[in-house]
C-alpha cells in the first residue's frame, strides 16, 4: 500500500502532537510530585541548626558490661555476655529458662525434655514456645526502655 506524502506528513504531525502531550503530562506529574515531596521534607541544615545535640549515633552491639551473667544448667555454666539477653532470661521462670537451655544448648528434643520432666512431648514443645514468646516480649520491652532513656 502506497501512502501519499500528505498522509505521511499528517501522521508525523499527529505523532509529534501526541509526544508533546505525553511529555507535558509527564513533566506536570514530576513537578507535582516534587512539590509534594518538598512540602514534607525538612532540610538537614535546618535540623542541625535547630537541634542542640550532634546528629550521630553509636552502635552498642558489642559492648560488654562489667559482670556477665552466668547460668548453670545440668552442672554446666553458660556465660551470657549480652546484658539485655541476660536480663530477659532472668525474667523467665527457672523451668522455662532450663527448657530453653536444654533445647538450644544441649540439643535435647521436645520428647527428651518432656521425659526429663515427666510430661509429654507436646507439653515440652508448648513450654518451649511460651518461653520463647515471653523472652521475645522481654527483649522488646528492654529495648524500648533503652530507646526511651537514650532519647531523654
Amino acid at each position: 500500500m502506497i501512502y501519499s506524502e500528505e498522509y505521511k506528513e499528517h501522521i508525523e504531525y499527529t505523532f509529534a502532537a501526541f509526544c508533546k502531550v505525553v511529555l507535558h503530562n509527564a513533566a506536570m506529574s514530576a513537578y507535582r510530585d516534587f512539590g509534594r515531596k518538598q512540602k514534607r521534607e525538612v532540610s538537614l541544615e535546618y535540623l542541625i541548626s535547630e537541634t542542640p545535640l550532634e546528629p550521630f549515633t553509636t552502635d552498642t552491639y558489642f559492648e560488654q558490661y562489667d559482670q556477665p551473667t552466668v547460668f548453670v544448667v545440668k552442672g554446666q555454666e553458660f556465660v551470657v555476655a549480652s546484658k539485655r539477653l541476660a536480663d530477659a532470661l532472668l525474667k523467665l521462670t527457672e523451668q522455662r529458662r532450663n527448657v530453653l537451655f536444654l533445647y538450644f544448648f544441649f540439643g535435647y528434643t521436645d520428647a527428651q525434655i518432656g521425659k526429663k520432666y515427666g510430661r509429654s512431648r507436646s507439653t515440652a514443645n508448648y513450654w518451649k514456645l511460651v518461653a520463647l514468646k515471653q523472652l521475645r516480649k522481654e527483649m522488646e520491652r528492654l529495648e524500648h526502655e533503652e530507646q526511651e532513656t537514650d532519647t531523654l
